[in-house]
């Protein structure tokens, strides 16, 4: 019989542990000017935890190449620095992911907020 904690599976609580981790090790160990301000915003694990999917945004998606790049380059340390704070059977690879999805949703508000603006303009019959 499993046992479950409020309803969250393990694999999920490790992903948000790892999120956590390496949102903290971003912001504190990293010295590479290329990936400056960065939100984590997700982590998925395949189901053996060999490889992990770190979602990342940015507010300066013009900087995007170069915060990639930084973040592939770090990607070795902050698994090393990742195993001393997480103890899990296996450590995963860490591939990181822009996240669009705070950009795609300021844009279709935009454009809500032009349509809904061009519709208060038009005169009514």
């Amino acid at each position: 019989m499993k046992r479950q904690t409020h309803g969250f599976k393990r694999s999920d609580r490790v992903a948000e542990q790892v999120r956590r981790d390496l949102a903290e090790l971003i912001r504190s160990e990293l010295k590479d000017p290329r990936i400056g301000m960065i939100s984590l915003t997700a982590v998925e694990l395949t189901p053996d935890y060999a490889h992990a999917k770190v979602f990342f945004s940015t507010l300066n998606s013009a900087q995007l190449p170069e915060i990639e790049q930084g973040l592939r380059r770090a990607a070795g340390f902050l698994r090393r620095e990742l195993g001393r704070r997480i103890h899990i059977h296996t450590l995963p690879e860490l591939h990181f992911v822009h996240d669009n999805s705070l950009e795609y949703g300021a844009s279709m508000t935009a454009l809500i907020e032009q349509a809904k603006a061009v519709s208060d303009q038009t005169p009514e019959d």
